[in-house]
């Protein structure tokens, strides 16, 4: 017997359409926001079939047991710790395995920042299990969304819950970032490696240097640093180097050659250039712009 909903222990939030409605023409809330959302336990039996699909995106997070979705007249099995984000407006059907029934978060939503989010259509995407993978943190954040949710519809409650699912669906499109405060502290390379840099910024370090301490190859430690990171080591170490520089000049009264010594320059005039170069600013002129 197939059914939509009507799950034990299922929680569902519809958010009403006169929200909906301020919503969308809202300044900043009009960039992300919710329209239903929900978890589905065990769910036997569950299916959707939308032939002319649905105006929002929907997102299907399974975190248990396995399901499947038809669209485009192909069908993809999504496993445990797998998602998919369906577009707006697409024919689309998806239900729960029938031996292994999942459980389901799911949510709709829209706006103007919705499409950022979406990736490829033809496979679902991965969340691999690991000791930094954070999974239950990920639930807590839609758990917390609910649990708002369920206890009215104030404008306040609204506005953090979309604020909140924001940050939820960030740890699916930037899972490197939202993991790293893990990874750092489990042996990942690049993470080491930043933290070797901040505790030596003060001295010349050479690429050599910190492709050694990472264990890696000089060209192999730059291509994974700047894939990770987006800049090469030598210019994340200078970028270090000038936020230790702007905090010196924020809160002490050191002379500028005295700076440019603290943060690893010997060179108090090929600091100022780099310092402009990085801040738009020489460094006197940052001291005296202001703060806060």
């Amino acid at each position: 017997m197939k059914k939509s909903d009507g799950f034990k222990d299922q929680r569902t939030i519809i958010i009403p359409d006169y929200i909906l409605s301020k919503l969308e023409n809202d300044t900043f809330h009009g960039n992300l926001y919710l329209t239903d959302i929900g978890y589905y336990p065990a769910a036997r039996n569950h299916y959707r079939s939308r032939k002319e699909g649905c105006p929002q995106y929907i997102l299907l997070y399974c975190i248990k047991g396995k399901g499947w979705i038809e669209i485009y007249n192909k069908r993809m099995i999504i496993n445990e710790n797998q998602y998919f984000i369906i577009p707006p407006n697409t024919p689309h059907q998806y239900g729960a395995d029938e031996k292994q029934p999942w459980s389901l978060y799911w949510a709709h939503f829209a706006g103007k920042n919705a499409p950022f989010y979406t990736r490829e259509l033809d496979k679902a995407d991965s969340i691999s299990t690991s000791e930094v993978d954070r999974i239950k943190y990920r639930l807590e954040i839609f758990n917390e969304i609910i649990a708002n949710l369920e206890m009215g519809f104030s404008e306040n409650t609204i506005g953090y819950c979309n604020i909140l699912f924001g940050y939820f669906l960030a740890t699916f499109k930037y899972l490197e970032q939202f993991r790293h405060i893990r990874t750092s502290k489990a042996g990942d390379m690049i993470g080491e490696s930043i933290i070797y840099m901040k505790n030596n910024r003060k001295r010349k370090i050479s690429l050599d240097e910190l492709a050694e301490n990472a264990c890696l190859s000089p060209s192999y430690y730059s291509s994974e640093f700047k894939r990770k990171t987006g800049k090469t080591p030598i210019d994340y170490l200078t970028h270090l180097r000038i936020q230790e520089a702007c905090q010196l000049l924020d809160h002490t009264s050191l002379r500028i050659k005295e700076i440019s010594n603290k943060v690893g320059f010997e060179d108090p005039f090929y600091f100022s250039r780099v310092f402009k170069n990085v801040m738009g600013l020489s460094p006197k002129e940052y001291r005296k712009h202001p703060k806060g």
